[in-house]
């Protein structure tokens, strides 16, 4: 299993993914690891129907992901991984998944938050879950289209940290 993909978005499976970073990817499956959309039967069926044609779709908790890399059951698979927290990365990179790269996309707007870009903000609690990351020798960086220059995340995560 090679992981093509790893991405940080409050949309998960959108239109810039399915029409940008999917294709670009060279991903033969997209995973998404979200408990609350995973168990709504109708979030998960119009999730599904933003996946590209020709590519797998797996949408499923966090839990079910992580017994199905353990059981490498996605060995044969390019998977492209979304998820909406940095937190999902961290389990899967510290159960040996290997993650090239972690893209923060889309976020929320929350108070008292790093803005990282205009589109991306990184919530004070989820700082340290992004420098185990980053110390597990992941780059971090945000980008929401993939012709957008990669922002390093940890450029200022650092500051007053």
């Amino acid at each position: 299993m090679t992981v093509v993909g790893a991405r940080i978005d409050n949309r998960l499976l959108h239109g810039i993914v399915a029409t940008s970073w999917l294709p670009q990817s060279g991903a033969t499956r997209v995973m998404v690891i979200d408990d609350k959309v995973a168990n709504d039967p109708q979030m998960k069926e119009a999730m599904k129907l933003g996946r590209p044609s020709g590519l797998a779709v797996s949408i499923i908790t966090k839990e079910k992901a992580l017994n199905n890399f353990k059981n490498n059951k996605y060995d044969r698979q390019k998977v492209f991984i979304l998820s909406k927290t940095p937190d999902i990365f961290l389990d899967l990179i510290n159960e040996g998944v290997d993650i090239p790269k972690l893209v923060l996309g889309g976020t929320m707007t929350y108070d008292n938050a790093k803005k990282i870009t205009n589109r991306a903000y990184v919530k004070n609690k989820e700082i340290s879950i992004y420098k185990r990351i980053r110390d597990a020798g992941i780059p971090v960086v945000s980008m929401y289209t993939t012709n957008d220059d990669e922002v390093n995340v940890m450029n200022f995560l650092n500051e007053g940290v």
